[in-house]
């Protein structure tokens, strides 16, 4: 059983860890949403992970341990099964010198888990520490087996049986040789690397597998090209797709359960001339953990858009590039406009996460149900709220503004490089200007860079002839150093969490444009990008560069980061 919001609230005023005001806020908002007040606040980076940690263990009267700063032996890891950790998330890390075991436990009063702990460690005395979820899941990655190591097994297992029945058929291959264990490590293996899609190519000799972690491609493993079209097929099986169509390109659906965890994964299977190459989307729960202060908004940009969510009809729009996060930015907003007094209906291509009490419908232009069409049909379902996966041509822009203005809340996204350029591309639409200065609330373009890995972040100083020596233009560099001589920056070493990277996950990088009596003078009169966003900056935006120099300082990430991303 978690402690309860009002003993959380009461601990924090008494440490005085928040100002009562902000504190008071954060109470009534995470009671509104139903969710426990540490995860509001951890989540939404208002109190870090080690400070509330510090505070619960204060609280449950047990010792604090920050489980990043421990050298944690592999036999102690062992001690208790992965999939334990993560359901229970209680951890062994230390061996005592009377032979005990010392133990951290999210929940101490989860009896149960105690239990069952005590249990698999056979009567040792377990001395229990509080640490937190972050750090027990960070831990829990060393659990990770070494894919190339289990591939070899398995490859040379396949080897032997081929070797003993030369004349096998596909269909007893599949049955007899350890192909489902071969995709099923893919899989589980691309679920612990936080992969976002899991790519099979087949070359000329041998097949690559290829994850995406973090926005880019990592080649992960390859295997002999005999075996591509045995995992071809158990994929086709798994995803419900005609196993004996070669020539034509198939999407399906796998749901499967990878370390205890639902995983919904979307595969797109296509003929190229090396044979058929496989495209997996994995759709985790981890996804739907967002929140306007998690993706990176900071507490100036949050007012913006929560000022916008308040009015009953008119636009926000999330702009940027195929891979931006766009669409995650407006889900974040769709969980907070998510109550059981409005009626949301969503239209999307493809559907990302399913979200209770929400309507959605996925694009399907076998069926007739393309972005226009499905917007019509949704206006007629009677929705305070619409969602419009992407506006891509002149009928859904139309019909979209068309819904704003007449007493709905839309939420689209659009394909345009900053937030200025959004109003222009509309008027490319054929949206007349006093619709566009009318119907639009707010524009939030943005871009995702690779947040610094925090076991192994370090920090160093970056003189101004470094800067230039790395490519930094002589506009950076001002916003940068201002008036200093050297900056201190942060940087990854490198460790066996970030798998070598020295980053882990993404967080955004934004520029938001409110809809203001000048602005909106402007776009009457067909104003330019450029005379926009200089009336935007007069009046207080942050431009994504300062947001990714401010998240630089702030240790987020790096200047090289920052410089690939923009440069994108």
């Amino acid at each position: 059983m978690a402690i309860s919001n009002d003993i959380l609230k009461e601990a924090l005023r008494e440490f005085e860890i928040l100002p009562a005001d902000r504190l008071e806020a954060a109470y009534q908002s995470a009671n509104d949403r139903g969710e426990p007040l540490a995860e509001f606040l951890v989540e939404r980076n208002i109190v870090t992970d080690e400070n509330m940690g510090r505070l619960m263990a204060d609280i449950y009267r047990i010792p604090y341990v920050n489980l990043r700063n421990e050298a944690i032996p592999e036999d102690v890891l062992r001690l208790v099964p992965v999939e334990m950790v993560k359901r229970s998330w209680v951890m062994p890390f230390r061996r005592l010198e009377d032979g005990g075991v010392a133990v951290a436990v999210n929940d101490p009063l989860n009896i149960e888990a105690i239990a069952a702990v005590r249990k698999k460690l056979r009567g040792k005395d377990v001395q229990l520490h509080y640490a937190t979820r972050g750090d027990i899941e960070l831990v829990a990655a060393r659990f990770r087996k070494d894919i190339k190591a289990v591939f070899q097994g398995i490859i040379a297992e396949i080897e032997r049986k081929l070797s003993e029945k030369p004349d096998l058929s596909a269909e007893d291959a599949l049955k007899e040789l350890p192909i489902v264990q071969i995709v099923d490590t893919l899989l589980l293996y691309a679920y612990q690397a936080g992969s976002s899609d899991m790519h099979i190519e087949p070359r000329e000799k041998e097949a690559l597998v290829r994850f995406r972690i973090d926005g880019l491609m990592h080649d992960i493993v390859r295997y002999p090209k005999y075996m591509h079209d045995l995992v071809v097929t158990r994929l086709k099986i798994m995803g419900r797709l005609r196993t004996d169509e070669h020539f034509a390109a198939q999407d399906g659906k796998i749901r499967t359960v990878l370390e205890g965890e639902t995983v919904d994964i979307r595969i797109n299977i296509v003929p190229i001339i090396e044979g058929e190459k496989v495209v997996m989307r994995l759709l985790t729960e981890r996804g739907k953990h967002f929140y306007l202060e998690s993706i990176g908004l900071s507490d100036a940009d949050v007012e913006k858009t929560v000022r916008a969510m308040k009015k009953p009809f008119g636009m926000i729009l999330s702009t940027g590039p195929t891979g931006s996060g766009k669409t995650t930015t407006l889900y974040a907003i769709l969980k907070i406009l998510n109550t059981p007094e409005v009626n949301i209906t969503t239209i999307e291509d493809p559907i990302e996460y399913d979200i209770a009490g929400v309507s959605q419908i996925q694009v399907n232009p076998k069926t007739g149900i393309t972005f226009a069409a499905g917007l019509r049909a949704i206006v007629r379902q009677n929705p305070d709220i619409i969602m419009v996966g992407e506006i891509r041509d002149e009928e859904t822009a139309g019909i979209a503004v068309n819904s704003a203005m007449t007493g709905h809340l839309v939420l689209s996204t659009l394909h345009t490089n900053n937030a200025a350029t959004t109003l222009p591309r509309l008027l490319e639409m054929k949206i007349e200007p006093f619709l566009i200065a009318s119907s639009i609330n707010l524009i939030m373009a943005q871009r995702l860079v690779r947040r610094i890995c925090p076991k192994c972040r370090k920090s160093g100083t970056m003189s101004e002839s470094e800067a230039k020596a790395a490519g930094l233009s002589e506009d950076l560099i001002r916003r940068l150093f201002g008036k200093k001589k050297s900056l201190t920056v942060y940087s990854g070493a490198k460790c066996e969490l970030c798998r070598h990277t020295g980053y882990i996950g993404r967080v955004g990088i934004f520029e938001l444009i409110e809809m203001t009596e000048p602005i909106r003078n402007l776009i009457m009169n067909r104003a330019n990008a450029d005379d926009i966003e200089r009336e935007a900056i007069r009046q207080g935006m942050t431009t994504m560069l300062e947001d990714g120099v401010q998240k630089v300082l702030n240790g987020l990430t790096t200047v090289e980061e920052l410089l690939r991303t923009m440069h994108d």
